[in-house]
C-alpha cells in the first residue's frame, strides 16, 4: 500500500533539544531537533561507525557573561556546553577521528543595527573549539537573517534543515 508506514518509522522517537540544551544517542531509533535557531548556533555532531550522535544549541559565545548561569545550564554557553557534548559522544563510544559535524545558525535576526552582534560572536566561538577539537566540519549554514530548525537521524546520520526558504539534507555518515 502506498503511503503507509514502514515498522522502524513506527518505532522513530523525537527528542527535542531546548534554547541551551543538548542531547546525544546511540539508539537508531532516534531523531534529535531543534528549532528555530536564530542568533544561536546548533550543533551537530555524528560517528558513523558507532552509529552516534548529539546535538547542541548554543546560546551565547562565553560564559564568562553568566557564571552561575553557566553552573546551572553550561550548555547555553559555546565554551562550557562544547566539551560536555564532546565528552558525552565520546561516553557513548564515538571517537574524535571519526566524528564529524554540522554547523547551522548564528542569524542576524534583530531588525536594523544589531550592536551585540550574538549570531557573529557565537559563529566565531563555535569555530575555535571545533578547531580545537580537531572535529572535521562537513558543512556549515551560518549567518544570515533567516531562523533554521535541524533534526539528526541516529541511525543514518542524515540531517535535514528547514529555513523560510525550503529543506536540505544532508548526510554525515
Amino acid at each position: 500500500m502506498s503511503g503507509a508506514p514502514t515498522l522502524p518509522s513506527l518505532f522513530q522517537q523525537r527528542v527535542v533539544v531546548g534554547v541551551g540544551d543538548l542531547a546525544v544517542s546511540n539508539n537508531a531509533n532516534v531523531n534529535i531537533s531543534t528549532f528555530a535557531l536564530g542568533s544561536c548556533v546548533g550543533i551537530i555532531i555524528y560517528d558513523s561507525e558507532a552509529k552516534v550522535g548529539g546535538l547542541i544549541h548554543i546560546m551565547l559565545p562565553d560564559s564568562t557573561l553568566s557564571p552561575e548561569k553557566a553552573q546551572k545550564q553550561p550548555a547555553m554557553f559555546a565554551d562550557t556546553g562544547m566539551p560536555i557534548l564532546f565528552r558525552n559522544l565520546c561516553g557513548l563510544r564515538a571517537e574524535r577521528s571519526r566524528m564529524k559535524a554540522f554547523v547551522a545558525g548564528g542569524a542576524s535576526v534583530i531588525s536594523g543595527s544589531d550592536m551585540f552582534k550574538i549570531g557573529e560572536r557565537n559563529i566565531m566561538a563555535v569555530k575555535r573549539l571545533i578547531n580545537t577539537l580537531g572535529i572535521k566540519v562537513v558543512k556549515a549554514d551560518v549567518g544570515g537573517v533567516n531562523n533554521r530548525t535541524v533534526h539528526l537521524n541516529v541511525g543514518n546520520g542524515e540531517v535535514t534543515m528547514k529555513t523560510p526558504l525550503g529543506t536540505s539534507k544532508l548526510s554525515l555518515a
